[in-house]
Protein backbone atom coordinates (compact mmCIF):
# COMPACT_ATOMS: atom_id res chain seq x y z
CA UNK A 1 0.00 0.00 0.00
CA UNK A 2 3.04 2.49 0.95
CA UNK A 3 4.77 1.77 -1.97
CA UNK A 4 1.69 2.24 -4.38
CA UNK A 5 1.09 5.17 -2.97
CA UNK A 6 4.39 6.66 -2.83
CA UNK A 7 4.07 5.85 -7.08
CA UNK A 8 0.60 6.97 -6.90
CA UNK A 9 2.44 11.01 -5.96
CA UNK A 10 5.41 10.96 -8.03
CA UNK A 11 3.25 10.21 -11.21
CA UNK A 12 0.86 12.82 -9.90
CA UNK A 13 3.25 15.44 -9.65
CA UNK A 14 5.42 14.87 -12.51
CA UNK A 15 2.42 14.94 -14.28
CA UNK A 16 1.40 18.27 -12.93
CA UNK A 17 5.38 19.46 -13.17
CA UNK A 18 5.59 18.82 -16.89
CA UNK A 19 2.21 20.47 -17.58
CA UNK A 20 3.36 23.62 -15.57
CA UNK A 21 6.59 23.60 -17.95
CA UNK A 22 4.79 23.30 -20.93
CA UNK A 23 2.60 26.49 -20.55
CA UNK A 24 5.78 28.56 -18.76
CA UNK A 25 8.50 27.71 -21.08
CA UNK A 26 6.88 29.73 -24.09
CA UNK A 27 7.20 32.67 -21.89
CA UNK A 28 10.35 31.85 -20.34
CA UNK A 29 11.72 31.87 -23.95
CA UNK A 30 9.98 34.84 -25.22
CA UNK A 31 11.57 36.82 -21.73
CA UNK A 32 15.12 35.23 -22.56
CA UNK A 33 14.73 36.26 -26.29
CA UNK A 34 13.82 39.80 -25.38
CA UNK A 35 16.90 40.53 -23.31
CA UNK A 36 19.33 39.14 -26.10
CA UNK A 37 21.85 41.45 -28.38
CA UNK A 38 20.91 41.51 -32.08
CA UNK A 39 23.17 38.67 -33.20
CA UNK A 40 22.26 36.31 -30.32
CA UNK A 41 18.63 36.33 -30.92
CA UNK A 42 17.18 32.99 -32.95
CA UNK A 43 20.87 31.70 -33.17
CA UNK A 44 20.39 28.91 -31.42
CA UNK A 45 22.09 29.98 -28.05
CA UNK A 46 19.05 30.36 -25.66
CA UNK A 47 20.84 32.24 -22.43
CA UNK A 48 22.07 35.73 -22.65
CA UNK A 49 25.38 36.42 -23.20
CA UNK A 50 24.53 40.01 -22.08
CA UNK A 51 21.38 41.17 -20.90
CA UNK A 52 20.48 44.22 -23.11
CA UNK A 53 17.38 45.40 -20.95
CA UNK A 54 17.77 48.14 -23.03
CA UNK A 55 15.64 46.50 -25.54
CA UNK A 56 12.60 47.67 -23.68
CA UNK A 57 13.56 51.37 -23.18
CA UNK A 58 13.90 50.56 -26.93
CA UNK A 59 10.18 49.88 -27.87
CA UNK A 60 8.79 51.93 -25.77
CA UNK A 61 10.60 55.22 -27.63
CA UNK A 62 9.40 53.40 -30.65
CA UNK A 63 6.93 56.30 -32.06
CA UNK A 64 2.88 55.63 -30.83
CA UNK A 65 3.98 52.57 -28.80
CA UNK A 66 2.66 55.19 -25.74
CA UNK A 67 -0.58 55.87 -27.13
CA UNK A 68 -1.13 52.13 -28.76
CA UNK A 69 -0.57 51.58 -24.74
CA UNK A 70 -3.01 54.25 -23.86
CA UNK A 71 -5.70 53.38 -26.46
CA UNK A 72 -5.76 49.73 -25.34
CA UNK A 73 -6.56 50.94 -21.44
CA UNK A 74 -9.27 53.15 -22.80
CA UNK A 75 -10.96 50.10 -24.61
CA UNK A 76 -10.02 47.57 -22.22
CA UNK A 77 -11.59 49.69 -19.17
CA UNK A 78 -14.35 51.65 -20.46
CA UNK A 79 -15.50 48.37 -22.38
CA UNK A 80 -15.09 46.25 -18.81
CA UNK A 81 -17.12 48.96 -16.81
CA UNK A 82 -19.82 49.67 -19.74
CA UNK A 83 -20.47 45.82 -19.85
CA UNK A 84 -20.90 44.70 -16.21
CA UNK A 85 -23.28 47.71 -15.54
CA UNK A 86 -25.78 47.03 -18.24
CA UNK A 87 -25.20 43.62 -18.12
CA UNK A 88 -25.55 43.03 -14.77
CA UNK A 89 -29.28 44.59 -13.85
CA UNK A 90 -30.70 42.19 -17.21
CA UNK A 91 -29.07 39.47 -15.72
CA UNK A 92 -30.79 39.94 -12.30
CA UNK A 93 -33.92 40.80 -14.05
CA UNK A 94 -33.73 37.16 -15.61
CA UNK A 95 -32.96 35.24 -12.47
CA UNK A 96 -35.02 37.17 -10.35
CA UNK A 97 -38.05 38.35 -11.74
CA UNK A 98 -41.11 36.25 -12.94
CA UNK A 99 -42.69 37.81 -15.54
CA UNK A 100 -44.37 36.58 -19.00
CA UNK A 101 -41.64 36.21 -21.55
CA UNK A 102 -38.42 35.61 -19.24
CA UNK A 103 -37.89 32.22 -21.12
CA UNK A 104 -38.07 33.04 -24.61
CA UNK A 105 -35.97 36.32 -23.64
CA UNK A 106 -33.39 33.96 -22.04
CA UNK A 107 -33.31 31.99 -25.07
CA UNK A 108 -32.48 35.24 -27.59
CA UNK A 109 -30.14 36.01 -25.00
CA UNK A 110 -28.82 32.41 -25.62
CA UNK A 111 -29.42 32.89 -29.49
CA UNK A 112 -27.19 36.06 -29.73
CA UNK A 113 -23.98 34.47 -28.47
CA UNK A 114 -24.44 31.86 -31.49
CA UNK A 115 -24.17 35.01 -33.85
CA UNK A 116 -20.45 35.89 -35.48
CA UNK A 117 -19.58 38.94 -35.29
CA UNK A 118 -18.84 38.75 -39.11
CA UNK A 119 -22.03 38.72 -40.19
CA UNK A 120 -23.19 42.02 -39.30
CA UNK A 121 -19.99 43.86 -39.38
CA UNK A 122 -20.46 45.29 -43.05
CA UNK A 123 -23.89 46.57 -41.88
CA UNK A 124 -22.67 48.21 -38.56
CA UNK A 125 -19.64 49.89 -40.07
CA UNK A 126 -21.62 51.64 -42.43
CA UNK A 127 -23.69 52.88 -39.74
CA UNK A 128 -21.12 54.09 -37.55
CA UNK A 129 -18.91 55.42 -40.43
CA UNK A 130 -21.68 56.70 -43.01
CA UNK A 131 -23.98 57.68 -40.30
CA UNK A 132 -22.06 58.97 -36.96
CA UNK A 133 -18.57 59.73 -38.78
CA UNK A 134 -17.01 57.80 -35.86
CA UNK A 135 -14.61 55.25 -38.05
CA UNK A 136 -10.74 55.99 -36.79
CA UNK A 137 -11.66 55.81 -33.73
CA UNK A 138 -12.53 53.23 -30.74
CA UNK A 139 -16.22 54.40 -29.96
CA UNK A 140 -18.05 52.36 -32.10
CA UNK A 141 -16.30 49.14 -30.09
CA UNK A 142 -16.84 51.04 -26.76
CA UNK A 143 -20.41 52.27 -27.13
CA UNK A 144 -22.43 49.12 -27.63
CA UNK A 145 -20.87 47.39 -24.81
CA UNK A 146 -23.21 50.04 -22.73
CA UNK A 147 -25.93 48.18 -24.20
CA UNK A 148 -25.09 44.96 -22.81
CA UNK A 149 -23.12 41.53 -23.76
CA UNK A 150 -25.02 38.03 -24.47
CA UNK A 151 -22.12 35.91 -22.84
CA UNK A 152 -21.53 38.31 -19.40
CA UNK A 153 -25.63 38.77 -19.09
CA UNK A 154 -25.79 34.39 -19.75
CA UNK A 155 -22.46 34.40 -17.26
CA UNK A 156 -24.20 36.67 -14.59
CA UNK A 157 -27.57 35.26 -14.66
CA UNK A 158 -26.26 31.84 -14.21
CA UNK A 159 -24.32 33.27 -10.91
CA UNK A 160 -27.43 35.35 -9.23
CA UNK A 161 -29.69 31.90 -9.86
CA UNK A 162 -27.21 30.70 -6.81
CA UNK A 163 -28.31 33.68 -4.48
CA UNK A 164 -31.05 32.57 -2.48
CA UNK A 165 -34.14 34.36 -2.93
CA UNK A 166 -34.62 34.58 1.14
CA UNK A 167 -31.96 37.33 1.31
CA UNK A 168 -34.03 39.81 -1.28
CA UNK A 169 -37.68 39.14 0.22
CA UNK A 170 -35.92 40.42 3.97
CA UNK A 171 -34.40 43.25 2.13
CA UNK A 172 -37.97 44.04 0.29
CA UNK A 173 -39.77 43.57 3.98
CA UNK A 174 -37.06 46.23 5.02
CA UNK A 175 -38.30 48.47 2.38
CA UNK A 176 -35.57 47.75 0.02
CA UNK A 177 -36.61 49.05 -3.79
CA UNK A 178 -35.62 46.39 -6.58
CA UNK A 179 -32.59 49.14 -7.37
CA UNK A 180 -31.49 49.14 -3.96
CA UNK A 181 -31.46 45.58 -3.20
CA UNK A 182 -29.51 45.73 -6.19
CA UNK A 183 -26.48 47.24 -4.89
CA UNK A 184 -26.64 46.85 -1.54
CA UNK A 185 -27.91 43.00 -1.36
CA UNK A 186 -26.84 41.33 -4.90
CA UNK A 187 -23.84 42.87 -5.74
CA UNK A 188 -21.47 42.44 -2.36
CA UNK A 189 -23.01 38.74 -2.93
CA UNK A 190 -22.15 38.37 -6.82
CA UNK A 191 -18.77 40.04 -6.52
CA UNK A 192 -17.13 36.26 -7.82
CA UNK A 193 -18.96 36.23 -10.84
CA UNK A 194 -19.05 40.42 -11.66
CA UNK A 195 -15.13 40.08 -11.78
CA UNK A 196 -15.45 36.86 -13.54
CA UNK A 197 -17.04 38.42 -16.24
CA UNK A 198 -14.86 41.77 -15.71
CA UNK A 199 -11.75 39.47 -16.64
CA UNK A 200 -13.36 37.80 -19.58
CA UNK A 201 -14.60 41.26 -21.04
CA UNK A 202 -11.54 42.82 -20.18
CA UNK A 203 -9.20 40.16 -21.42
CA UNK A 204 -11.43 40.14 -24.49
CA UNK A 205 -10.91 43.72 -25.26
CA UNK A 206 -7.12 43.76 -24.28
CA UNK A 207 -6.61 40.98 -26.86
CA UNK A 208 -8.89 42.32 -29.36
CA UNK A 209 -7.91 42.80 -33.27
CA UNK A 210 -10.30 42.43 -34.87
CA UNK A 211 -12.32 45.14 -34.22
CA UNK A 212 -9.74 48.13 -34.31
CA UNK A 213 -8.87 46.32 -37.82
CA UNK A 214 -11.96 47.15 -39.16
CA UNK A 215 -12.46 50.46 -37.25
CA UNK A 216 -9.63 52.23 -36.23
CA UNK A 217 -6.82 50.40 -39.48
CA UNK A 218 -7.02 54.30 -40.98
CA UNK A 219 -6.29 56.22 -37.52
CA UNK A 220 -2.40 54.80 -36.13
CA UNK A 221 -3.52 57.45 -33.67
CA UNK A 222 -6.42 54.86 -32.49
CA UNK A 223 -4.41 51.63 -32.26
CA UNK A 224 -4.42 49.41 -29.79
CA UNK A 225 -1.21 47.09 -29.29
CA UNK A 226 -2.85 44.20 -30.36
CA UNK A 227 -3.08 46.13 -33.42
CA UNK A 228 -0.34 48.08 -33.40
CA UNK A 229 1.80 45.11 -32.34
CA UNK A 230 1.74 43.61 -36.21
CA UNK A 231 3.24 47.01 -37.26
CA UNK A 232 5.85 46.97 -34.85
CA UNK A 233 6.93 43.53 -36.12
CA UNK A 234 6.41 44.50 -39.62
CA UNK A 235 8.52 47.18 -39.32
CA UNK A 236 11.26 44.90 -37.04
CA UNK A 237 10.74 41.79 -38.30
CA UNK A 238 14.51 40.73 -38.02
CA UNK A 239 14.97 42.37 -34.87
CA UNK A 240 13.53 39.13 -33.16
CA UNK A 241 14.79 40.73 -29.53
CA UNK A 242 12.64 44.03 -29.85
CA UNK A 243 9.70 42.10 -31.22
CA UNK A 244 9.65 39.78 -28.05
CA UNK A 245 10.40 42.57 -25.80
CA UNK A 246 7.12 44.05 -27.45
CA UNK A 247 5.16 40.67 -27.31
CA UNK A 248 6.29 40.51 -23.45
CA UNK A 249 4.81 44.17 -22.73
CA UNK A 250 1.32 43.78 -24.48
CA UNK A 251 1.03 40.44 -22.45
CA UNK A 252 2.12 41.84 -19.07
CA UNK A 253 -0.73 43.60 -18.35
CA UNK A 254 -2.79 40.45 -18.51
CA UNK A 255 -0.89 38.12 -16.58
CA UNK A 256 -0.67 40.48 -13.92
CA UNK A 257 -4.35 41.16 -13.70
CA UNK A 258 -5.05 37.16 -13.58
CA UNK A 259 -2.55 36.59 -11.21
CA UNK A 260 -3.68 38.81 -8.77
CA UNK A 261 -7.92 38.25 -9.53
CA UNK A 262 -7.33 34.38 -10.27
CA UNK A 263 -9.29 33.48 -6.74
CA UNK A 264 -12.22 35.52 -7.60
CA UNK A 265 -12.17 34.40 -10.92
CA UNK A 266 -11.81 30.90 -10.83
CA UNK A 267 -14.95 30.86 -8.32
CA UNK A 268 -17.11 33.04 -10.16
CA UNK A 269 -16.47 30.56 -12.87
CA UNK A 270 -17.45 27.75 -11.23
CA UNK A 271 -20.15 28.78 -9.21
CA UNK A 272 -21.74 29.93 -12.65
CA UNK A 273 -22.60 26.36 -13.42
CA UNK A 274 -24.18 25.28 -9.83
CA UNK A 275 -27.42 25.71 -10.62
CA UNK A 276 -29.07 26.06 -14.26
Amino acid sequence: MTRNRTLHWIAVHATAVAAALFFVLPFVFVFLTSVMSDDQAMSGRLWPHTWKWSNYATVFRTPGFLDWWRNSLLYAGLGTLFTVCSSLPVAYALAKFRFRGRRPAMMLVIATMMLPPQVVVVPMYLVWAQQLHLAGSLWPLIVPMAFGDAYSIFLLRQFLLTIPKEYLESARMDGCGEVRTLLRIVVPMARPGLAAVALFQFFFCWNDYFGPQIYAAQNPGAWTLSYGLESFKSAHNVDWNLTMAATLLVMAPVVVVFFFAQKAFVEGVTLTGVKG
